[in-house]
């Protein structure tokens, strides 16, 4: 599809090259990223759902659910670095095209699952298959976008978070009812989710291009200037330092960043993979009706995330844009463990919605804070990390609500273990260097 584009052929418009070849640049690239991430982010949150019907199928108690939802990222924290390294090095298409495809065959192979034992291989083995995905999309969006442009291009592409669960919640809901050829419904969720991605795996190979150099898509003035911009970005900070690949990873901001992120995403992931138990016991309402309702936190989270992304980047500010978020975690999750805990339901979803606006909100300005001090494969490697270490919290956050459910049979104090958790990473953000503001305003 690379060679399809008939961009050079196009008469030159009025508008200045900077604004032809941003737009130009987005419009190819985002729509498909992140139809790839709502994609990646259904096949690894579906298990939220299809929970609902699959741990009463095969025995599983809140522990065992847990355990298995969150084993996830320990696989998946095995190859984020190296992957973030290959899209820097090697080819990002290819490596996303892999990815994908390899996911998409495991997705689906969880919809045959009979033991808990296969459960915790099935899901190891799906995290394992996806990591390098995300951190690798990062690294990418750095060979395409300026860094003042970089948060807004980071909303864009991680709106697919918060998308994948408003379009996902409900159509895994759908699907749950269903009982084709024998199989229970939760293993069609499995099923039906995981083919899309083997397929886009194979559009990934041609439709991505790697470098702007390479891009045929672009005129000839617009790849000249976003590779000359390019460069003259990533000499300025060179300029002020320059870091190896393993001095970087022991820089004490990305430490603090990778600490930060592992709070965050202990939260993030507690909270998306028992929102729909949560609910079902609150009020007692169908698979269907529980999987509509657990959408309105995700549509919050959407607003929240792009606002907050064109903010940053705006003002060219970073660390109070995800320090004020998480915040907002943190009192919502507290109030909705209270509202919880004396069984209204109606507050109790208005406070989700709260801590889901802040949950996806932080996440922008965030991965906007590495590329202010690290370039090229120091900055790739430590965006692996940052994402290894955080996502690792993927698997503590589903854990612990699981084993504080069934040692005390109440979300109570799960709950209020995902807002503090909000906190810490909240501070945690805050003692980042502020030299950090500096090269920013530089």
């Amino acid at each position: 599809m690379n060679s399809m584009s008939n961009s050079e052929s196009e008469p030159r418009s009025s508008e200045s090259v900077e604004l032809r070849t941003t737009r130009r640049i987005t419009r190819r690239l985002m729509p498909f990223l992140i139809l790839l991430f709502i994609i990646a982010f259904i096949d690894r949150a579906n298990v939220s759902y299809a929970g609902l019907e699959m741990t009463k199928d095969l025995g599983f108690d809140p522990a065992v659910f847990g355990f298995g939802a969150g084993i996830f990222f320990i696989g998946y924290f095995l190859l984020e670095i190296p992957g973030s390294l290959m899209v820097e090095k090697w080819s990002a298409r290819k490596l996303l095209a892999r990815i994908m495809i390899s996911w998409g065959i495991l997705a689906t192979v969880m919809g045959f699952i009979q033991t808990s034992t296969h459960f915790y291989i099935a899901r190891f083995l799906l995290g394992m298959a996806e990591a390098g995905f995300f951190p690798g999309v990062i690294v990418y969006l750095s060979h395409w976008f300026r860094y003042r442009d970089r948060a807004k291009a980071v909303a864009m592409f991680m709106s697919a978070i918060p998308l994948s669960n408003i379009f996902g919640a409900p159509v895994s809901g759908l699907i749950l009812g269903v009982n084709w050829l024998g199989l229970a419904g939760w293993r069609w969720v499995f099923i039906l989710e995981g083919i899309p991605a083997v397929i886009f795996g194979v559009v990934t190979i041609f439709y991505l291009t790697d470098k702007p150099r390479e891009a045929k898509w672009l005129a000839e003035d617009e790849r000249e200037w976003i590779v000359a911009e390019l460069e003259r970005e990533k000499a300025f900070r060179k300029s002020i330092r320059t870091y190896g690949v393993l001095e970087a990873l022991r820089q004490r901001n990305v430490i603090l960043l990778a600490l930060a992120h592992f709070c965050g995403v202990t939260t993030a992931y507690g909270f998306v993979f028992w929102l729909p138990t949560i609910l079902k016991g609150l009020s007692g309402y169908t698979n269907l009706q529980v999987s509509a309702i657990s959408a309105l936190p995700y549509c919050a989270g959407f607003v929240t995330m792009l606002a907050v992304g064109w903010s940053s980047d705006r003002s060219r500010e970073r660390r109070w844009h995800t320090v004020l978020p998480l915040l907002t975690v943190t009192g919502g999750l507290f109030l909705s463990a209270v509202a919880n805990e004396n069984g209204n339901m109606f507050l109790a979803v208005a406070m989700f919605c709260v801590a889901g606006a802040g949950i996806y909100g932080y996440l922008p300005a965030f991965w906007s804070l590495p590329a202010m001090f690290l370039t090229e494969a120091a900055a790739a490697a430590s965006i692996g990390m940052i994402n290894s270490v955080g996502n690792l919290g993927g698997f503590v956050g589903p854990y612990i609500v699981g084993y504080l459910v069934k040692a005390t049979g109440s979300f109570y104090g799960g709950i209020v273990y995902l807002s503090c958790s909000a906190f810490i990473a909240a501070l945690l953000v805050l003692a980042v260097h502020r030299s950090i503001h500096n090269a920013d305003q530089a």
